[in-house]
């Protein structure tokens, strides 16, 4: 392999970890920002701060080393955290002046809450998603109707000829069920953990 062969591989792997990083980052960019917001008196810096952190994510990128590939969009979420919290430390000492700041203890007091707050949205997140993936297609669509805005009851009141008001009762009818199933799941992850 030649020299041009060799600058032309990396390139090539550069802008592949580039796409990689990317893609998370814009994935899980709300969740990071959330993270962010909560560590901030203010809304005032969150802009700065997730722009540094980002900018910082994709410095230290190649050191990203997540622990299986099932676990590198969680992985990665919390590396950012991590990074995003340090970041927030900084910005706030840079403004020590303003009233408005936390102590660096506040900041790891909140850190630590907000890492707990993902662990426990992921527990949700991967429950309800079970519990979706236990209902049979039509009822998983017709619960999933009202959230997406493709779907709509009064277009799948259409397409079956069933009674929207009927189709609500049913959503309600599930929407406790899919509860249900999310309270023993998390109940049994609990009593597992």
């Amino acid at each position: 392999m030649d020299s041009s062969e060799v600058t032309s591989r990396k390139s090539e792997d550069r802008e592949q970890q580039y796409d990689e990083f990317v893609a998370l980052l814009a994935r899980h960019d709300l969740a990071i920002r959330r993270f962010v917001r909560f560590l901030l008196p203010s809304g005032d810096g969150v802009d700065d701060v997730i722009q540094e952190t980002a900018l910082e994510c994709w410095k230290k990128f190649t050191d990203f080393q997540p622990e299986s590939a099932d676990s590198t969009a969680d992985d990665f979420v919390r590396w950012a955290c991590v990074i995003a919290r340090f970041k927030a430390m900084s910005w706030q000492r840079d403004r020590k002046r303003d009233r408005l700041v936390f102590r660096d203890g506040v900041i790891e007091q909140l850190a630590q809450a907000a890492l707990d707050a993902l662990d426990q949205q992921d527990e949700e997140r991967r429950a309800v998603e079970a519990c979706l993936d236990q209902l049979p297609p039509d009822q998983r669509r017709l619960v999933l109707s009202v959230h997406s805005p493709s779907e709509s009851i009064a277009r799948i009141a259409k397409e079956t000829g069933e009674n929207a008001r009927r189709l609500y009762s049913r959503v309600n009818v599930l929407r406790t069920l899919l509860l249900n199933c999310v309270e023993r799941r998390l109940a049994g992850e609990a009593g597992n953990g």
